[in-house]
């Protein structure tokens, strides 16, 4: 046996399942009441010494007034595209709004704080000075429309709203119940700056439990219906000493960048939480193409970037146009990474991606790879931390070679609000992510597919992303999507969704040469057996490919 199935045998016993919890340090309780019961938490390790927190906690005191402590005052925390502030900067602005808060709004611990605004170091701050003021951040996608907002606002019964003034437009169409909107980046007399000057004097942060909850993250709905994740204190720091101290290798001279929304996990720890944790420097921009991330690298000498498979594969053909000298990681999550795109990447920068799944639920990543350790097609190997492994569907452990669901444990995990999906995602102790992997026998990762995205033809299981990895290598194929369509001889067959590059137009040719393409690449039966060409595929505002509108659309 391997060491990753060895350490997957006996995480069980090393586990803390239901440790007890902690005096709470709110006066709300709205939060521990509904949580899961506690037999349908999954099992906690904390193995780690940097993961044995004390269980008085307040996560942004210990990322951001620490720091301060530490001397890192005058060091550049936050670069937007009209500021920049220092850390000192940013935690007098911190406690400025925490003031506010806790004095203007009334607002008692534990009390819940919808957020909106694009990437910036407003909206940053405002998401710290929620939790350093002891209430919950709930941060939400800038595109997302009332409709959306007004199920996340109910979910978690939201007792404030900070909104960029530029957004205010969809939140003022919701029924808050008498919850106070307040607008940040606006010059009203009422907005959130005009509150702040009454403020100057430090905000001694909440006394909160580390298990407190102190963030509530909705799943970005690729499945269409959304979760609220619970996240405590104890959760945001051990994200910050798992991944980036132990894979990324992040360090004080780093400067991170990227387009994953503040709202959005990836993004919240790789662009925030991350950088803060050891000193290092953010650059946040609201709004980025491929070509203005390219620029803003160069621009900003950026070391760390993050974000998604389709960005790293647009880039891809532009990046010689750029200088990027100063970029030495880069870093790929969101949705699987195709190795083509891998591939494109590497030749045109020279750097080795690393991979990396995360889940909301689970709050950042857990298996990737970097450096030497990078196995091209592999996702990687658990992250220090958590363990992983395999499981048949009858909940039984498996060794390499064999396909099954995904199975992980580490010092984060599930808790839904108050959401039944609670006994799908944890089972006997274990997270279940909804991927199908298989593991190699010198433990590395696999990425098969989703779950719910295997396809079932003839008899034959067929995994939606080996053929979307063959369709890519074909020089017209920009983007594909590919799904099952109902058949009534075979079951279900291959239903491919191609968006073209420039200079290719649609025909039946293409979808004929297509077809060759990829019977010459993977077995033949798994050739798409119906294409369709599209002008863009669904993603979310993550980035990720909405698959159930494909299902929905096949006809």
């Amino acid at each position: 046996m391997n060491d990753a199935a060895t350490a997957a045998a006996t995480a069980t016993a090393a586990a803390v399942s239901s440790p007890e919890p902690t005096r709470s340090g709110y006066a709300d309780g709205f939060a521990r009441a509904n949580l899961p019961p506690r037999e349908l938490w999954p099992d906690f390790l904390f193995d780690l010494p940097e993961l044995r927190y004390p269980e008085r906690l307040n996560c942004v005191a210990e990322l951001l007034d620490k720091g301060v402590e530490r001397g890192w005052g005058e060091r550049t925390a936050l670069t937007g595209a009209r500021e920049t502030l220092s850390y000192a900067a940013l935690l007098a602005r911190v406690d400025r709004i925490a003031h506010v808060l806790r004095q203007d709004l009334g607002l008692a611990t534990g009390s819940r704080v919808l957020l909106r605004g694009a990437n910036c170091p407003m909206m940053a701050a405002c998401i710290l000075a929620v939790i350093k003021a002891g209430c919950i951040a709930v941060p939400t996608m800038p595109l997302l429309r009332a409709r959306e907002l007004g199920a996340i606002a109910a979910k978690a019964r939201v007792n404030a709203v900070l909104c960029a003034a530029s957004l205010c437009g969809e939140i003022e169409a919701l029924e808050l119940g008498g919850a106070p909107l307040v607008c940040f980046d606006s010059e009203q007399p009422h907005g959130l700056e005009a509150r702040m000057t009454a403020y100057d004097e430090p905000f001694a942060a909440c006394d909160s439990a580390a298990d407190d909850v102190c963030l509530i993250s909705f799943t970005s709905g690729t499945t269409g219906i959304p979760k609220g994740t619970m996240h405590f204190h104890r959760d945001v720091l051990a994200i910050c000493d798992c991944f980036p101290r132990h894979t990324l290798g992040a360090k004080i001279d780093d400067v991170f960048i990227g387009t994953p929304p503040l709202a959005f996990t990836f993004g919240l720890g790789g662009l925030l939480l991350f950088p803060l944790r050891v000193g290092a420097r953010a650059v946040l921009i609201e709004k980025l193409t491929p070509e203005t991330l390219l620029a803003a690298i160069e621009q900003h000498r950026a070391t760390v970037c993050f974000t998604a498979p389709t960005f790293y594969r647009q880039m891809a053909t532009l990046a010689p146009q750029f200088d990027l000298s100063s970029l030495s990681r880069t870093v790929s999550a969101g949705e699987a990474l195709p190795v083509a795109t891998r591939e494109a990447w590497q030749a045109a920068t020279g750097l080795a991606m690393i991979d990396g799944i995360g889940a909301t639920e689970m709050l950042h990543i857990f298996i990737s790879a970097a450096g030497d350790a990078v196995r091209p097609g592999a996702t990687g190997k658990p992250v220090p931390g958590y363990v992983a492994c395999i499981l048949d569907e009858a909940g039984g452990q498996v060794g390499p070679g064999v396909i099954g669901r995904l199975a992980v444990k580490g010092p984060t995990g599930c808790r839904y609000l108050d959401d039944p999906r609670q006994r799908d995602y944890v089972r006997d102790g274990w997270n279940l992510t909804g991927d199908a992997y298989e593991m190699d026998a010198d433990g590395y990762f696999y990425y098969r597919s989703r779950l719910d995205d295997m396809i079932i033809s003839a008899g034959y299981n067929i995994a939606g992303a080996e053929v979307e990895e063959a369709l890519l290598r074909h020089p017209a194929v920009a983007e594909c999507g590919v799904v099952g369509r109902a058949d009534p001889e075979r079951g279900q067959v291959v239903e491919a969704h191609v968006v073209l590059r420039p200079g290719h137009a649609a025909s039946s040719e293409l979808v004929q040469a297509l077809q060759e393409f990829v019977k010459q690449q993977i077995a033949p039966y798994k050739y798409p057996r119906a294409v369709r060409f599209r002008e863009q595929l669904p993603r979310t505002e993550t980035g990720k490919l909405q698959r159930f509108k494909l299902r929905a659309d096949t006809a």
